[in-house]
């Protein structure tokens, strides 16, 4: 895969200085967004590339070409990363925040990447080029994000050739928004001269150029084809007057002319090379039957007929898309029957060079779908390991419903794909078209078929996706019967389809609430998955593991096996498993109160998940983020990250054994929005008096979190009472089913609830408890320091006793730390602001943009952002509106003078 260009466009001499649009440009600067918008050819980079270039402008340029690849979340967001990072490189003035934290997920990286902006001392562009092909919704929605949440000192740059599903009617209205659009970029008739005569050998006359200005309206890139033309004609004013008529024939004849006038040979070299979306010398060589495809392409680049560069070392090129697009029409106009072979050929070069997506894309293009099947097919034990699940949708949805019907392989992946999507609608259907495919390829199979059937062990696979299916619905009964016949149907070498047979099976006993028996389950899974040379499955499934000794009261033998794990993953480079691995190790760091720790480990697995897309992985780490955000009481950021989390939630293949509902729940009680988390609890379905079962336990510990803190404010002893009561049962079944962890959680709520029913004494005994019955108690400080004011006033009670002495003032000490660390809210007094920095803080809340501020002070933009850098750091935050918010929770905010 050839990389995305994140250069800026060098600016060729002899073009037109476009004062009126760079003037315009210049002031879109001062906005949030500048949206260059025009069909292909009407010189929207250049223009831009022409205003970065003036030397007067001294910001930091992040400067992103796209294509169609960079509509996956995850390599757009990656893209945008790099950039700002090379962006800041160059001036030598990378920002003190660091970039691996953009990594984490596609949601996440956004508001990381706001932060790492406003953490820059310098004025930043960031410029998308080309965003139409990588317009997607979910993009969409983080450049929202991005846009709404600029910090004063940035501002972003899009040339599109339609217009993005933005919010752009509101940032109009805001006067935030600056556009550039094609009745702008039209050249006038004294540009069209200048560029005219920049271009042409040749003099024209006035009327010669009008004549072109009124053919071409004003379409840079026809004036550009004329241009070529025109070199090639000695009657300069025959030539022109030939271009009376329809605009679209103007057009026409120039790209007629343009072909027209090059060598047999190297005309055909460009009609058949277009089939290509970018090629290098031996594809060529090989699409052409022949050879002399090198020398070739630097003709063509030195002719400038069109040819962009891909890389340094000038390997791999593209045509400009429009050209790109005329020389297809050609050739599908002259030479329609020659364009199956020189896809086959295509495909056939990419496939022996074990470029599985192109060459599946170019089968696909060539009609040719039973090879598309095969190399599909061929492709998906890859697919599988190397988790290219969204590559593999991209080739399904380009073959007929019948064709993968009736080919079992690619209805088994398809349905793959649904679970991983977490579209479990379909997935129950197209598993029964997988078994019918498979019995009539049974009856008759192909040799292809059969030898894709028996490396691939479908009936063993069609299972453990039943068995998937029915986990994501929590029907633990049918978990546990399709992954005993996935185990039956496997053969004893099938290892891979043992794993995850047996991978179910430990799941479904963990659902079940059943540690020990899940253990033992997963431990054979992973040993399996080992024996199958399927590493990262096999490291990925450590983390399964870890949860598994945490949830059994042992978060060391967790630290351990996370640990030799991820040195295996780092070693062998699987970036996968030791992104899950970071963010595992990251959860048990938060746990015991490591929270330096825990930033560390969820950097790293940014770091690890760049250029990928790893939804579990994402989610996790989101759910992480959130946990660390509420540790450091930043309960704006924890609600932020679990609404990431949410959207990355997929069902299918883990217990909900903690829902993201419920979690947030939790943070609305500790910030006392007890109606909020009220309104959870009813629409859970959650009561004091229902049966208690694992899946239901996350709810009823929050629901009990809720009790009783609403008796605090209201007693109520029936309540607490039934409170009691339902502790009880929970903990008769969490000790019946070896889970110390929460034995030890449902201790601490219930010294919490005796407590606050005001029987201490009872309260502290269960506390010590708590302790003393916990196999390894000083794993868990988040769990009792997360309880807030309460918890502490318990924990000063405990430390004056022998008993609970001990762990009172270890807990209490970790609190005290905790308060004093760097990333939770500092103590910050109006003693500490600067006199300038309150006037700017009191502007800050006011819908004044920063160049506005600046000048309603009296300072400088610089100058300005030293300032705001100075009240971010001082409040803690990262945002304008974060520095509100946290101002007045301080009772520092100024009054306004208005």
């Amino acid at each position: 895969m050839v990389a995305t260009k994140l250069y800026v466009p060098s600016v060729r001499p002899g073009l037109v200085t476009r004062d009126r649009l760079l003037g315009r440009l210049e002031d879109g600067a001062s906005r949030r967004l500048t949206l260059v918008s025009a069909p292909a050819g009407f010189g929207k980079t250049t223009l831009v590339a022409s205003w970065l270039a003036r030397p007067e402008n001294d910001r930091a340029v992040a400067w992103l070409s796209l294509d169609a690849g960079d509509a996956d979340l995850s390599v757009f967001w990656t893209g945008v990363v790099t950039a700002l990072r090379g962006a800041f490189s160059r001036r030598g003035t990378e920002p003190a925040a660091q970039l691996a934290g953009l990594a984490v997920s596609a949601d996440a990286m956004v508001p990381a990447i706001v932060n790492y902006l406003a953490d820059s001392p310098d004025e930043v562009l960031l410029v998308l080029d080309d965003y139409h092909l990588a317009d997607h919704p979910e993009v969409a929605a983080g450049m929202t994000f991005l846009v709404e949440h600029l910090p004063p000192n940035a501002h972003v740059v899009m040339c599109t050739r339609a217009d993005p599903d933005l919010a752009l009617a509101r940032w109009r209205a805001r006067g935030e928004l600056v556009e550039v659009r094609a009745v702008d970029l039209r050249f006038t008739a004294a540009e069209t001269a200048a560029y005219l005569e920049g271009t042409c050998t040749t003099r024209l006359t006035v009327g010669q150029v009008r004549a072109l200005e009124d053919r071409t309206e004003g379409w840079i890139a026809a004036l550009q084809l004329a241009a070529i033309s025109l070199q090639d004609h000695a009657d300069v004013g025959r030539f022109i007057e030939g271009f009376a008529g329809d605009d679209r024939y103007v057009v026409d004849y120039l790209i007629e002319e343009v072909l027209a006038h090059q060598k047999p040979v190297v005309r055909d070299f460009l009609l058949r090379s277009a089939v290509l979306d970018r090629f290098c010398a031996p594809l060529c060589d090989v699409l052409m039957g022949g050879e002399g495809a090198d020398g070739m392409l630097r003709v063509l680049d030195r002719a400038n007929l069109f040819l962009v560069a891909l890389d340094d070392k000038r390997q791999w090129y593209r045509y400009h898309h429009l050209f790109a697009d005329v020389l297809r029409a050609r050739l599908f106009s002259e030479q329609p029957e020659v364009i199956p072979l020189l896809h086959r050929r295509a495909s056939d070069w990419f496939e022996n060079h074990d470029l599985a997506d192109p060459a599946i894309r170019h089968a696909l293009a060539a009609g040719d779908l039973d090879r598309a099947s095969a190399l599909i097919e061929a492709a998906m034990p890859a697919v599988r390991r190397e988790r290219q699940e969204g590559v593999a949708q991209t080739w399904l949805h380009q073959l007929p419903e019948d064709v993968i019907r009736r080919r079992p392989a690619l209805a088994v992946l398809s349905a793959g794909l649904l679970l991983v999507a977490g579209d479990l609608d379909g997935v129950s259907s197209r598993l029964d078209e997988a078994e019918e495919a498979l019995a009539a390829a049974q009856d008759a199979p192909t040799d292809g078929q059969a030898l894709a059937q028996e490396s691939l062990g479908l009936p063993a696979t069609i299972a453990i996706y039943r068995a998937s299916l029915a986990q994501a619905h929590g029907d633990i009964e049918a978990t546990v019967r399709h992954a005993q016949v996935a185990l039956d149907l496997a053969a004893p070498e099938d290892h891979l389809a043992r794993g995850g047979a047996a991978g179910f099976l430990g799941l479904s006993a963990w659902a079940q609430g059943d540690v020990p028996r899940a253990l033992v389950t997963f431990q054979q899974a992973v040993h399996s998955l080992h024996a199958a040379g399927n590493v990262v499955d096999e490291l990925t499934g450590t983390v399964v593991l870890a949860d598994l000794w945490r949830a059994s009261g042992r978060p060391r033998r967790a630290r351990e096996i996370c640990d030799e794990a991820l040195r295996r993953a780092e070693t062998q480079g699987i970036a996968r498993a030791a992104a899950e691995l970071d963010v595992a190790l990251a959860e048990l760091d938060i746990e015991s109160g490591g929270l330096d720790s825990a930033r560390r480990h969820l950097d790293s697995a940014a770091g690890h998940s760049r250029g990928t897309a790893i939804t579990e992985s994402l989610f996790r780490s989101s759910v992480a983020e959130a946990l660390l955000a509420r540790a450091a009481g930043d309960f704006a950021s924890a609600f932020a990250h679990l609404q990431q989390a949410e959207q990355l939630y997929r069902p299918g293949f883990f217990p909900d054994l903690r829902p993201i509902a419920s979690l947030r729940a939790r943070f609305q009680i500790c910030e006392g929005d007890h109606g909020v988390a009220a309104e959870w609890a009813q629409e859970r379905g959650v009561s004091l008096d229902e049966p208690v079962g694992h899946l239901r336990e996350y709810d009823h510990l929050t629901l009990v979190r809720l009790m009783v803190a609403t008796h605090r404010n209201e007693p109520d002893s029936d309540t607490i009472n039934a409170v009691l009561a339902l502790l009880e049962r929970l903990g008769e079944a969490a000790r019946a089913s070896g889970r110390a962890r929460s034995l030890t959680e449902i201790r601490m709520l219930t010294a919490l609830a005796l407590d606050a029913h005001g029987r201490r004494p009872d309260a502290l005994m269960v506390l010590g408890d708590a302790w003393e019955l916990a196999p390894e108690p000083d794993g868990y400080v988040r769990l009792f320091l997360d309880e807030g004011t309460p918890m502490t006033e318990l924990l000063r009670a405990a430390q004056r006793h022998q008993r609970t002495s001990h762990h009172a003032q270890r807990l209490l000490a970790s609190a005290g730390t905790a308060t004093a660390a760097t990333h939770l809210r500092p103590s910050t007094s109006v003693d500490e602001l600067s006199e300038r920095e309150l006037e700017v803080l009191a502007l800050l809340d006011s819908d004044l943009r920063g160049p506005e501020i600046a000048r309603a002070l009296f300072i400088s933009h610089n100058t300005l952002r030293t300032h705001t850098k100075h009240i971010f750091t001082k409040l803690g935050v990262s945002s304008r509106r974060a520095a509100v918010m946290r101002a007045r929770e301080r009772s520092v905010m100024p009054p306004t003078s208005g």
